[in-house]
């Protein structure tokens, strides 16, 4: 990607929420699944802009959550808003790269860019004996996908369905303890700001903020169009 596109993506992104699907609830869900203690240790693995953190707190009030992502402006944004709770540590770190030990792992839909695998087995080692990891992740709902959904999703070739991400996490070394369909509500948490951005910025919008907007827009209207057929799982994993 150019210099242009990512100046016109973090335009059109900078301050918004959060950086994909999810909810407070179904944050609570997971840690109530993991048997999450109240002073649990907790990462927030590739956080963005730090939109789940007042709810692993709650999972974890006596506990402390350490989050981290690669980018700097999602990071200044997270402290902004949570980096006076002496309960948190925020900084710029690679996810690859965790030391622990953690209680708890979450990572909400960012788990693709390394492999469901791949993910699972570098944190193995920053788990706390007992400890848990949940993680989003896209995945077919549907054996027919249309045509739309396939392209949509065509910068994915590794996009599976419910059983293969079983497979993956199997391969891995993990058992998994239980998952649940990202709601809808956790997809329209995200897409509604973005969608009200889109509009502030689409009157004098030109050249690559233009093609930036098309792409999120189009992106919004696939998943409102197809939501049947494709979503993300929530899945509550744990080393064997």
């Amino acid at each position: 990607m150019t210099q242009a596109y990512w100046d016109a993506f973090f335009q059109l992104h900078r301050g918004l929420p959060r950086e994909g699907p999810g909810e407070a609830q179904e944050v609570a869900w997971a840690a109530e699944v993991a048997g999450v203690k109240p002073d649990a240790r907790i990462c927030d693995a590739a956080c963005g802009p730090g939109a789940d953190i007042p709810a692993l707190l709650k999972a974890a009030p006596r506990g402390h959550v350490s989050a981290l992502d690669k980018v700097d402006a999602f990071v200044q944004q997270a402290q902004d808003s949570h980096g006076d709770d002496p309960r948190t540590t925020i900084f710029c770190g690679d996810m690859t790269a965790l030391t622990g030990p953690f209680d708890f792992i979450w990572c909400a839909g960012a788990v693709y860019f390394l492999g469901v695998t791949k993910a699972l087995e570098a944190w193995r080692t920053a788990l706390a004996p007992g400890g848990a990891i949940a993680f989003s992740q896209g995945y077919w709902r549907t054996d027919t996908p249309s045509a739309a959904a396939q392209e949509g999703w065509a910068d994915y070739p590794e996009m599976t369905d419910e059983a293969g991400l079983r497979a993956q996490i199997d391969a891995a070394g993990y058992d998994c303890v239980a998952t649940r369909h990202v709601s809808d509500k956790a997809w329209e948490d995200y897409y509604g700001p973005l969608d009200q951005r889109i509009s502030q910025l689409r009157p004098n919008a030109s050249g690559a903020l233009k093609d930036v907007l098309d792409e999120a827009e189009a992106e919004a209207a696939l998943w409102r169009a197809a939501r049947h057929e494709f979503g993300y799982l929530l899945s509550v994993v744990r080393p064997r």
